[in-house]
């Protein structure tokens, strides 16, 4: 297999395509039209409850702002939202490289966009698993798959990418973009990687750590077998 080892790379990035999916919708209220004011003409992407808060936010400026993760993909999302954003389109979108050719000619061939913040906090899987009598079950249905995805995808493109996976993130994000023109710099990117990757550390933990305690007979009673 062979590696991409990256040698050029923007110190700034300009905030123009933004894949927003938020568990904790803390800030957006604020968030999203500073983003909208201090990136002119960026397009968010979003999906399920995110998607539906994001346009009650933006209102009359939601159309041409706003568009739905499976409008940009062509696939619906699966029953239950248990796929939403697991799709080679978003992932080119936020893995691709600005100075290699050939990622950016998949991205034409696709008429893919490059993402440049993926804003993205996980299922409350801690808090749940807190509550008194939650089963096994409802641990299960509390683990994020498209998430951490997005998170770690993100956070290790922080060369071109910011991951954003905490609200108490969004002034400053904001602060930095409207004094630099839209844009990111490296700096701000390397150090939202460094959170990500500790947020989706801790949740793994979180679930290991309720499965573990779980006895099998505990497991088996969740279920009628058939």
């Amino acid at each position: 297999m062979s590696l991409n080892i990256v040698t050029e790379i923007d110190n700034r990035v300009a905030v123009k395509h933004v894949l927003m999916s938020v568990s904790d919708k803390t800030g957006l209220e604020t968030f999203v039209p500073a983003l909208v004011k201090a990136c002119p003409g960026v397009k968010i992407y979003s999906t399920g409850g995110t998607y539906t808060k994001v346009k009650e936010i933006l209102g009359d400026k939601a159309e041409g702002t706003l568009v739905a993760v499976s409008d940009y993909t062509g696939q619906p999302e699966m029953q239950g939202g248990l796929v939403k954003t697991l799709d080679f389109k978003i992932y080119l979108g936020i893995l691709s490289e600005t100075y290699n050719d050939a990622h950016q000619a998949d991205i034409k061939r696709l008429d893919a966009v490059a993402l440049d913040m993926v804003v993205v906090n996980l299922y409350p899987f801690k808090q749940t698993v807190a509550k008194e009598g939650v089963t096994p079950e409802m641990a299960r249905t509390n683990i994020d798959i498209g998430g951490p995805c997005m998170v770690r995808a993100s956070a290790k493109n922080y060369l071109r990418v910011a991951s954003v996976t905490d609200p108490l993130d969004y002034p400053n994000l904001i602060q930095e973009l409207e004094s630099h023109q839209g844009t990111l710099g490296l700096d701000t990117r390397f150090k939202l990687m460094k959170k990500s990757f500790t947020h989706t550390a801790e949740y793994d933990t979180a679930i290991s750590n309720f499965f573990t305690t779980r006895t099998w007979d505990e497991v088996n009673a969740t279920y009628n077998q058939h």
